[in-house]
């Protein structure tokens, strides 16, 4: 009896998911946000949880990691980590918001694993170059950052945007801006006359 109503609330929550898509744009209902939790946790090797970081935390190893972090990871995480960016909104499941408790209370070993190794079947992919590394000193930082974006300032995040990648149309558009200020009063060309998204 029991098997029954298992397996009728599986068929009601597997039909409720087929009737509503699959479309990137909704949130994890509560049920796949537990379970994927749980596989995140049984994905990451015991040994990899207890790693600790090797490498001392100052100044300097935070600017560069949140420089690295605004050209490297903002484009999905946002510079703040929260997850609210054009890519992030468009991945499912969402990035999570690193400044919270969900992501706070894992290890540093468990949050360097992600960065060099990925998750699988969401958006973060492997950033490590050789498998097995646990001295990638990078990585080790953007740690650090992490541990410190609950604490990040206004000030900072200001920054961190003019560290941001930009794409072609956009460089294509501030060079145009840069020759008109100049006094270049040339036509621009067609392809940059297209919206940004």
């Amino acid at each position: 009896m029991i098997l029954l109503l298992v397996l009728a609330v599986a068929g009601m929550y597997g039909w409720s998911i087929v009737s509503r898509g699959f479309s990137a744009r909704s949130e994890p209902s509560s049920v796949e946000a537990f379970v994927a939790q749980r596989l995140r946790r049984l994905a990451i090797p015991s040994g990899a949880r207890d790693a600790r970081n090797p490498f001392p935390s100052n100044p300097e190893v935070l600017s560069a990691a949140m420089a690295h972090f605004a050209d490297h990871c903002a484009s999905c995480h946002g510079n703040d980590g929260s997850g609210d960016s054009d890519l992030g909104r468009g991945l499912y499941p969402k990035p999570p918001d690193m400044a919270q408790a969900a992501t706070q209370q894992l290890t540093d070993g468990e949050l360097y694993y992600i960065i060099e190794n990925g998750i699988r079947f969401t958006g973060m992919p492997a950033f490590g170059e050789v498998e097995g590394n646990e001295q990638n000193k990078e990585s080790w930082d953007l740690v650090q950052f992490m541990r410190y974006l609950p604490r990040i300032t206004a000030d900072e995040l200001a920054a961190m945007k003019k560290m941001n990648p930009k794409s072609p149309m956009e460089l294509a558009r501030e060079e145009e801006m840069r020759r008109f200020l100049e006094g270049d009063d040339s036509q621009p060309s067609e392809d940059n006359q297209g919206h940004i998204h």
